[in-house]
Protein backbone atom coordinates (compact mmCIF):
# COMPACT_ATOMS: atom_id res chain seq x y z
CA UNK A 1 0.00 0.00 0.00
CA UNK A 2 1.60 3.73 -0.96
CA UNK A 3 0.50 5.11 2.03
CA UNK A 4 2.65 2.95 4.19
CA UNK A 5 5.77 4.37 2.19
CA UNK A 6 4.99 7.58 4.84
CA UNK A 7 4.96 5.75 8.05
CA UNK A 8 7.96 3.42 7.44
CA UNK A 9 9.88 4.68 10.07
CA UNK A 10 7.35 4.59 12.83
CA UNK A 11 6.80 1.16 14.44
CA UNK A 12 2.85 -0.14 14.44
CA UNK A 13 2.82 1.06 18.11
CA UNK A 14 3.96 4.66 17.20
CA UNK A 15 1.75 4.76 14.44
CA UNK A 16 -1.12 3.98 16.57
CA UNK A 17 -0.32 6.60 18.99
CA UNK A 18 0.06 9.10 16.05
CA UNK A 19 -3.29 8.34 14.34
CA UNK A 20 -4.96 8.38 17.12
CA UNK A 21 -3.88 11.87 18.82
CA UNK A 22 -3.77 13.73 15.37
CA UNK A 23 -7.67 12.05 15.83
CA UNK A 24 -7.67 14.07 18.79
CA UNK A 25 -6.59 17.07 17.93
CA UNK A 26 -8.45 17.48 14.77
CA UNK A 27 -11.40 16.96 17.32
CA UNK A 28 -10.71 19.41 19.51
CA UNK A 29 -9.71 22.20 17.12
CA UNK A 30 -12.86 21.10 14.47
CA UNK A 31 -15.61 21.15 17.64
CA UNK A 32 -14.36 23.96 19.85
CA UNK A 33 -16.56 26.58 19.61
CA UNK A 34 -19.65 24.85 18.22
CA UNK A 35 -23.04 26.30 19.72
CA UNK A 36 -24.97 23.23 21.87
CA UNK A 37 -27.81 23.06 24.38
CA UNK A 38 -29.51 20.17 26.07
CA UNK A 39 -31.76 19.77 23.32
CA UNK A 40 -28.59 19.50 20.44
CA UNK A 41 -26.03 18.12 22.66
CA UNK A 42 -27.09 14.32 21.85
CA UNK A 43 -27.02 15.28 17.85
CA UNK A 44 -23.33 16.72 18.01
CA UNK A 45 -22.07 13.91 20.41
CA UNK A 46 -23.12 11.21 17.69
CA UNK A 47 -21.59 13.55 14.87
CA UNK A 48 -18.19 14.30 16.46
CA UNK A 49 -17.53 10.38 17.02
CA UNK A 50 -19.31 9.33 13.71
CA UNK A 51 -16.55 11.97 11.84
CA UNK A 52 -13.71 10.89 13.68
CA UNK A 53 -13.92 7.32 13.18
CA UNK A 54 -13.91 8.03 9.62
CA UNK A 55 -10.26 8.86 10.31
CA UNK A 56 -7.55 6.71 9.51
CA UNK A 57 -7.22 3.48 12.01
CA UNK A 58 -9.87 4.76 14.36
CA UNK A 59 -11.88 2.18 15.30
CA UNK A 60 -13.91 3.54 18.33
CA UNK A 61 -15.21 7.03 20.10
CA UNK A 62 -16.79 7.68 22.54
CA UNK A 63 -17.46 11.51 23.33
CA UNK A 64 -18.93 12.80 26.71
CA UNK A 65 -20.40 16.60 26.72
CA UNK A 66 -21.05 18.09 30.44
CA UNK A 67 -22.78 21.46 30.25
CA UNK A 68 -23.45 21.53 33.54
CA UNK A 69 -22.86 24.87 35.18
CA UNK A 70 -23.12 26.14 31.53
CA UNK A 71 -26.90 27.46 31.30
CA UNK A 72 -27.18 31.19 30.12
CA UNK A 73 -30.08 33.04 29.44
CA UNK A 74 -29.43 32.66 25.60
CA UNK A 75 -30.51 28.82 25.78
CA UNK A 76 -27.33 27.45 24.16
CA UNK A 77 -23.13 28.00 25.00
CA UNK A 78 -20.19 27.07 22.81
CA UNK A 79 -18.45 24.07 23.62
CA UNK A 80 -15.50 24.44 25.32
CA UNK A 81 -12.90 21.63 26.07
CA UNK A 82 -13.67 21.48 30.03
CA UNK A 83 -16.68 20.02 28.96
CA UNK A 84 -15.06 17.16 26.61
CA UNK A 85 -14.34 13.67 27.91
CA UNK A 86 -13.24 11.73 25.02
CA UNK A 87 -11.89 8.49 25.00
CA UNK A 88 -10.42 7.27 21.20
CA UNK A 89 -8.92 3.81 19.93
CA UNK A 90 -7.07 3.35 17.07
CA UNK A 91 -5.63 0.17 15.40
CA UNK A 92 -2.58 -0.53 13.41
CA UNK A 93 -2.23 -4.10 12.60
CA UNK A 94 -2.28 -6.07 16.24
CA UNK A 95 -1.77 -2.44 17.97
CA UNK A 96 -4.33 -0.76 19.62
CA UNK A 97 -3.79 2.69 21.34
CA UNK A 98 -6.20 4.49 23.80
CA UNK A 99 -5.90 8.34 23.37
CA UNK A 100 -7.93 10.62 26.01
CA UNK A 101 -8.49 14.22 26.51
CA UNK A 102 -10.36 14.97 30.04
CA UNK A 103 -10.44 18.19 31.60
CA UNK A 104 -8.45 18.15 34.88
CA UNK A 105 -8.86 20.67 37.49
CA UNK A 106 -5.42 20.56 38.96
CA UNK A 107 -3.85 21.48 35.98
CA UNK A 108 -7.06 24.06 34.76
CA UNK A 109 -6.80 22.57 30.83
CA UNK A 110 -8.46 19.68 28.95
CA UNK A 111 -5.23 17.03 29.11
CA UNK A 112 -5.16 14.85 25.62
CA UNK A 113 -2.88 11.78 27.09
CA UNK A 114 -1.99 7.91 26.18
CA UNK A 115 -4.30 6.07 28.26
CA UNK A 116 -2.96 2.38 27.07
CA UNK A 117 -1.27 0.53 24.52
CA UNK A 118 -2.25 -3.19 23.87
CA UNK A 119 0.13 -5.11 21.69
CA UNK A 120 -1.27 -8.50 20.71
Amino acid sequence: MIIEEYFKCLSDRERAIFEGAISMGALFHQFIGTPVNRESLKSLRVAIEDSIKLQPSIEDVKVEINLEDSENEFGYVSLEGRMLNVKITSRVRDVRAIIRMEYIDELNYPLIYVEDIKEK
